[in-house]
């Protein structure tokens, strides 16, 4: 009895190891040359693993149909993930927010652990093998058509990736597949994506990177969400940490024709008042220089002659004659400096894909196809998707364990 595993993910990892343990006989497929592309360079390179919230928090921070996995995150909690790699030499660390990382700070060694681990348990590896088609007969899975080959199997689990980052691998072949097979694949939309601006001052700003500032999005002029942290100005627009955040909204909005605003605060620990005596003070410790000179304390340098302009000052004009009104349309501007989004960055550069095969369409207990016997996904190839900080490995690594059990089991159903 034989289960074909899609895809050398981290879905597909976690799947033909957990399918292997539960017996069966596995063979995993990848299309590229190597293994774990896209989980090398999770994280910066250094692999988030997982996050230790609990299931309720883990779902909150998994936007897109969090809700669907409720099951399959608390058979496979992120300590059995941590766990799980830990029985395979990879020591892990906490660190802010919950986030687990190995202790190493090293994706490959993430990589190295899983093949051993698969190596060890006799699944077969075939690189350079795309798969092209799941054969079917009577609504059944019967085998797995590659470019290689064909190979005869009993359940397939497809964890062939999203839409996002394409040189890992990731270039929607999923999809089609499933698509072929009678099942919806919700529209694809780039999700934890950077995000461009109508404003093109932002080209002087690249590489400007901000912390501790308040970002509230605006939607048609209407207050829709805010995060707090850090934030990256590019030559197109904004990225960072909580850009990324409110990026999944600021796409299915955009996609709505919305007119979306952001709204940055850049010093949010302070009051009008404050900020107002703040910046006075700086402009009389520095009375004779130009306002351009007298601020360097108080903004980046490539930020001043931006907010001056906006605040219709002179940047040449001298610190000792900046008026009332100027000082406050600049204290306005300091905490309500705007930029229109007008899209998203392409989906092949979002971190993860919104949208995939329809989650209406697939058991949520063992992630099996409602349509097709025998077909299971995992992963990113599935309509669900979450923030940024261990919760879409999470969620990868619980559908994959789910997957792999119940294909396991109903090989063993057969069999008997």
């Amino acid at each position: 009895m034989k289960i074909v595993v899609a895809g050398a993910g981290a879905a597909g990892l976690m799947a033909a190891i957990h399918a292997a343990e539960c017996g069966a006989q596995v063979t995993l497929l990848e299309k590229m040359s190597r293994v774990g592309k896209k989980l090398s360079i999770t994280g910066k390179g250094r692999c988030n693993l997982t996050n230790i919230v609990d299931v309720p928090e883990l779902i909150e921070h998994i936007p897109g149909n969090g809700k669907f996995l409720n099951s399959v995150l608390n058979s496979f909690t992120s300590i059995d993930t941590i766990n799980f790699f830990e029985s395979l030499g990879v020591a892990t660390k906490l660190e802010r927010g919950g986030r687990v990382f190995p202790m190493s700070d090293n994706a490959a060694e993430v990589v190295e652990a899983l093949l051993k681990r698969m190596r060890d348990l006799g699944v077969e590896l075939r690189t350079n093998t795309r798969v092209i088609n799941v054969l079917t007969s009577e609504k059944q899975v019967v085998a797995v058509e590659s470019n290689r080959r064909i190979d005869d199997c009993d359940a397939v689990i497809l964890a062939m990736g999203g839409a996002s980052y394409p040189a890992t691998g990731s270039t929607g072949d999923g999809f089609a597949i499933a698509k072929r097979l009678g099942h919806t694949i919700v529209k694809l939309l780039p999700s934890l994506v950077p995000l461009e601006t109508e404003e093109d001052f932002v080209q002087e700003l690249q590489g400007v990177s901000l912390k501790n500032v308040r970002v509230e999005l605006f939607v048609e002029g209407v207050k829709a969400a805010e995060e707090f942290g850090e934030m990256l100005f590019t030559h197109f627009g904004v990225s960072g940490p909580i850009i990324l955040t409110l990026s999944r909204r600021i796409a299915f909005l955009l996609e709505e024709g919305k007119f979306i605003e952001l709204s940055i605060n850049l010093k949010p620990a302070l009051t009008p008042e404050q900020l107002d005596a703040r910046v006075l003070r700086d402009l009389e410790k520095n009375i004779n220089k130009s306002v351009k000179n007298a601020l360097t304390d108080l903004l980046p340098a490539k930020l001043i002659p931006i907010l001056l302009d906006l605040s219709f000052i002179d940047e040449d004009k001298r610190a000792n004659s900046v008026t009332v009104a100027e000082r406050k349309r600049l204290v306005e501007a300091l905490q309500d400096f705007r930029l229109t989004i007008s899209k998203t960055r392409p989906i092949s550069e979002a971190i993860v894909t919104a949208g995939g095969v329809s989650t209406k369409e697939i058991d949520p207990r063992t992630m099996q196809s409602k349509i097709i016997d025998g077909l299971y996904f995992a992963g990113e190839v599935v309509d669900v998707d979450g923030f940024t900080g261990g919760y879409n490995l999470q969620a990868a690594f619980a559908m994959a364990v789910a997957a792999a059990e119940h294909a396991a089991q109903r090989t063993e159903a057969f069999r008997g």
